[in-house]
């Protein structure tokens, strides 16, 4: 019997192979385009199972950080001191907060060089180190490492004796100018605006330090060197302005060699104040944080490009009003904008006088809510809310009627408000108020009261009741030199110049055409000279806007911008700090129909602009910029 075997399907298997090969080289090049698609350019060798790839991604690109406890710094400050130790367990706090990894490391750590693979190596209050540590330190910087440090670095040997400045002058370049003195609890540190280490911090923000570790004044000596603050006191200090400044830095970044540093001129210990200034202090030391590990930084530009500073003129009609007919031909012939500040009944008394004005700006009233006075050790408060109401809406009225305008703001007769000003303007309707009280910065401030927004301007420069009345500077070039300095110092930190000028100072003919080279002066030195509504209307637009910013490898970043307010937005400028040098930028979005801005980058600086244009309400915008890392 023959039994026959049914015929089935022979295996080819050449054939399987070689579909399984495909199948293995699609699939590799789908997870190679992906790995574009999220991380943009990279090498092969960068996405191999390496163990320094795997480290890398393990610790989102950041190195681990070392911080010194320094023995010999111990034994200069004796046993029973913890000031060290309270120091070390601050930056432990700011470092767990931000999921940054570390180690405590000790003198001998440093003296052997094992430190080099740290990304960076933090030195708090390490003022005495031996000289083998300063050898070492200074190869790791000009290595390419990076140093976080503060205080009077290496000052004292090992052995407590008094080195002196040379280490700090060398690799920080920079001059020691002095300690400052404990007779003072605190002073205030102001911060400059628009630079990496103060990304999102409002410009001029003052931090009040307290001066228990004799926090210490520096100046800049050499360009690799930026200096981020400084703690010269215009308002309460004497001395030259641009030369007390530069040699009161008390923030300082820069390079060394192919390494980075940032000097703080005191501890973390002594920030103290409110909690807003803890926030901003914190986002001071992430960024810091950012630019030594070479991290971006971005923020919206505060005024519109290509402007670093802004002023507002605000002419104040007191007593000898007609004075003001001193400013009507300036204005005439440089169509300067002003806002003129005068009493509404004042106003009252010489009608013809402010309607002739109302041609050459607008008017906000000058109002009475009340002035402060010690009543024994107590400070009064200003009137109730009620009073000042009626005080506001009957000034505002009476001067609207008299300009056939409608007056928009005030001005506080002795210069202060309190919360009940603020709910009596928002209550009627007001759009700003100019203080002379100090405030915590030099730009405008958003105030928020119920579903009312207002603008808060406070005076950032000496007027003329000060340089005139008080330093008694008659000479017209004095004049102009002061009202220079000021701008130049608003200029340094990209603040809001406010001229304040009286009918019974400034504006008598006899010095009244100061105030042609003041604003001749702020147009040469390319500063927005804009009006209180504009400035009020770029302020509103810039603040709602929201930035995010992540690192996505290391030829990418990702940049987010959205608009969550119910208005368009448009003509901003984003400034994104990249930190190191780069070349041949590329941005692009993974969302189809996204906009792609123009941009600008300054190599110089490392900084890239994106000019927003039309966000929409609810809109956002997800950037992918692509670079190349020079030197690579």
């Amino acid at each position: 019997m023959v039994v026959r075997r049914k015929k089935g399907m022979r295996v080819n298997y050449p054939i399987i192979f070689l579909s399984g090969l495909v199948l293995l080289v699609a699939c590799l090049l789908v997870y190679l385009i992906i790995l574009k698609g999220v991380y943009g350019n990279y090498e092969i060798d960068e996405i191999l199972p390496t163990k320094k790839n795997i480290n890398y991604i393990l610790s989102a690109g950041d190195k681990q950080i070392a911080i010194l406890y320094s023995e010999y710094t111990q034994n200069l400050l004796g046993d029973e001191s913890t000031w060290l130790s309270d120091n070390i367990d601050t930056w432990e706090t700011f470092l767990k907060s931000h999921k940054k990894n570390y180690t405590i490391i000790g003198d001998q750590t440093i003296e052997r060089g094992e430190f080099f693979d740290y990304g960076i190596l933090v030195l708090p209050g390490s003022k005495s180190l031996s000289d083998k540590q300063l050898i070492q330190i200074k190869k790791y910087l000009e290595s390419g490492g990076s140093v976080f440090a503060t205080s009077g670095t290496a000052t004292y040997s090992d052995e407590a004796k008094w080195r002196g400045w040379d280490f700090f002058t060398e690799v920080y370049g920079m001059k020691f100018t002095k300690e400052l003195d404990r007779t003072e609890f605190k002073r205030i540190h102001t911060l400059r605006g628009n630079l990496p280490l103060t990304g999102g911090i409002p410009t001029g923000y003052t931090l009040d330090i307290a001066t228990w570790d004799r926090p210490i004044y520096a100046e800049i000596l050499e360009p690799r060197t930026v200096q981020v603050s400084y703690w010269y006191d215009y308002r309460r200090e004497m001395g030259l302005v641009r030369e007390e400044i530069s040699k009161s830095a008390g923030i300082a970044y820069g390079s060394y060699g192919k390494g980075r540093f940032v000097w703080f001129g005191f501890e973390l210990n002594s920030v103290i104040g409110k909690q807003e200034d803890y926030i901003f202090f914190d986002r001071l030391f992430i960024n810091s944080i950012h630019w030594l590990t070479y991290q971006p930084t971005g923020y919206v530009k505060d005024w519109p490009a290509p402007y670093e500073a802004a002023a507002i003129f605000t002419p104040t009609l007191s007593e000898e009003i007609y004075n003001v007919n001193n400013l009507v031909g300036i204005l005439k012939r440089n169509k300067y904008p002003a806002t003129f500040f005068v009493d509404p009944y004042v106003a009252a008394q010489h009608p013809s006088l402010i309607k002739s004005l109302s041609k050459y700006g607008d008017f906000g009233a000058i109002v009475d809510v009340g002035f402060l006075e010690f009543i024994g050790d107590t400070l009064s408060n200003l009137y109730q809310q009620d009073v000042q109401y009626s005080s506001i809406v009957v000034g505002s009225d009476t001067l609207s009627k008299i300009t056939n305008t409608r007056v928009k703001g005030i001005m506080p007769l002795f210069g202060f408000y309190d919360e009940n000003t603020l709910q009596a303007l928002s209550s009627a309707g007001m759009d700003f108020v100019i203080t002379d009280s100090l405030t915590d910065r030099s730009v405008p401030e958003k105030l928020i009261r119920g579903d009312h927004n207002l603008l808060g301007i406070t005076i950032t420069s000496r007027d003329d009741k000060k340089i005139i009345g008080e330093y008694g500077l008659t000479d017209l070039n004095f004049q102009r030199y002061t009202y220079e300095e000021d701008i130049d110092r608003l200029l340094f930190e990209g603040g809001l110049y406010v001229l304040k000028v009286h009918t019974d100072y400034q504006l008598k003919a006899e010095y009244a055409s100061v105030i042609n080279d003041v604003m001749k002066y702020l147009r040469e030195k390319n500063v927005w000279v804009t009006s209180i509504q504009e400035l009020k209307e770029w302020w509103f637009k810039r603040g709602g806007i929201e930035i995010r910013y992540e690192t996505r490898s290391k030829r990418r970043i990702v940049v987010e911008v959205s608009n969550p307010k119910e208005r368009n937005t448009d003509d901003f400028v984003v400034q994104v700090n990249m930190n190191k040098p780069v070349k041949n930028i590329e941005i692009s979005s993974d969302i189809i129909n996204t906009i792609i801005p123009e941009f600008q980058f300054d190599p110089n600086s490392n900084v890239l602009y994106l000019f927003i244009e039309d966000l929409k309400p609810g809109d956002s915008r997800l950037l992918l910029i692509d670079f190349e890392n020079v030197g690579e």
